[in-house]
């Protein structure tokens, strides 16, 4: 198989909406950004955290976790606190953006007051929120 059909095949049935490869770039070098700030929220334990005491940011989410189980209520949390979500291929790159060596399931950056990647987020956000509102008018 070559690398897109690889990453295809490893999806799990949830991961949608799926960001392009510019987008995933861009998410990326933003999650490395407010990593290296201290505002990123790692593993589901802490984004699901942050959900529910009304955190506002962007859920970003693996979409090769199997069982989904894991972290299927994740997007429905995110609607609920208005945030925004996209999912990524794979959990090792997201762990990398997130400047640890284990493999990640989600991320949730926190905006702080920081201008060194205030702008890239914005453009992230407004792109996620856009894929969301899209698939959310694709299944009514």
């Amino acid at each position: 198989m070559d690398g897109v059909s690889d990453v295809v095949a490893n999806l799990n049935p949830i991961a949608h909406p799926l960001a392009e490869r510019k987008l995933q770039k861009k998410l990326f070098k933003t999650i490395r950004k407010a990593s290296k700030e201290k505002h990123v929220k790692r593993g589901v334990k802490e984004v699901e955290k942050a959900l529910k005491k009304g955190a506002k940011g962007l859920v970003i989410l693996a979409g090769d976790i199997y069982p989904i189980d894991i972290y299927c209520h994740l997007p429905i949390c995110a609607e609920e606190a208005g945030n925004p979500y996209v999912f990524v291929p794979n959990k090792e790159s997201l762990g990398e953006a997130a400047g640890t060596k284990r493999a990640t399931s989600c991320v949730m950056i926190v905006p702080g007051d920081s201008a060194r990647y205030s702008e890239d987020y914005e453009t992230i956000h407004k792109e996620a929120q856009t894929l969301v509102e899209k698939l959310i008018l694709n299944l009514a």
